[in-house]
């Protein structure tokens, strides 16, 4: 159930300006220097809408790919002040866009909303990274599986282009807090997601399925023995191009 390529997703989050593109150029030169790692490996940076268009212009790299962290869920333009659509990310150069995450899920998207903006990214040509996960509380009430089988069911539709949809399970109760999950947890869960999402959407192939949530050079090598983990979406490590080497280096040890 594994895929060729290893995803690493930065998740930029609420940092950078224009001087954090010497962190796309030491990306880029330690992919020049480790061919052979990179081969194997697909990296994105999801960078705040305010870089997008600059990175993906001046920091061209043909190692590392920008991507947007949300859009709105209507498309095109409209009376939302603040908000940017997906054809506004595509146009500024962005290739990917994480959506779901549960930062925005707490500030109130809901599935039908996230499956709005999901398909408007899709209908624009952007690969989607979409975050799925539970809360504690879901987690001590045994409910994991049923939380995962309904934000994906409710937010992805079959007719949508399901070869461009990237499912990233980041359990909330992780993400910041420096715990992770017990491998033998994860093994289940990503088989969960895998063979659910092939059986209820009818595809070909399994979906390729992220993990995120304090993934550091550290704890990296514990998930590589997980051959399900087709890559991770890594938050506050992505911010240094260093740690975010190290995780790279670190996987392949």
């Amino acid at each position: 159930m594994t895929n060729k390529l290893r995803y690493f997703i930065g998740n930029w989050k609420m940092f950078g300006d224009f001087s954090s593109i010497k962190i796309i150029h030491q990306i880029h030169r330690f992919c020049l220097k480790y061919k052979n790692i990179n081969k194997k490996n697909k990296i994105i940076l999801c960078v705040p809408n305010t870089l997008i268009n600059y990175f993906s212009k001046k920091g061209k790299s043909k190692f590392v790919v920008i991507g947007a962290q949300n859009c709105h869920y209507k498309n095109f333009y409209g009376p939302f002040t603040g908000s940017v659509s997906a054809s506004m990310l595509k146009t500024a150069g962005a290739k990917y866009v994480i959506l779901g995450h549960s930062e925005n899920r707490r500030e109130g998207d809901t599935n039908q909303l996230i499956k709005e903006k999901i398909k408007f990214a899709l209908n624009n040509g952007l690969y989607v990274i979409f975050c799925v996960g539970e809360t504690l509380k879901q987690k001590k009430q045994g409910k994991t599986f049923s939380v995962l089988n309904n934000q994906i069911l409710s937010s992805i539709n079959k007719s949508f282009n399901l070869k461009k949809i990237l499912i990233a399970y980041e359990p909330i109760w992780s993400i910041g807090t420096g715990k992770i999950s017990k491998n033998d947890d994860l093994i289940k869960i990503f088989k969960f997601i895998k063979k659910n999402f092939k059986k209820k959407f009818r595809t070909r192939k399994f979906p390729i399925v992220l993990y995120g949530g304090s993934v550091n050079e550290k704890n990296i090598r514990n998930f590589s023995t997980i051959l399900d983990i087709d890559g991770f979406l890594i938050g506050g490590a992505s911010q240094s191009s260093k740690k975010f080497i190290d995780i790279i280096k670190n996987y392949y040890k």
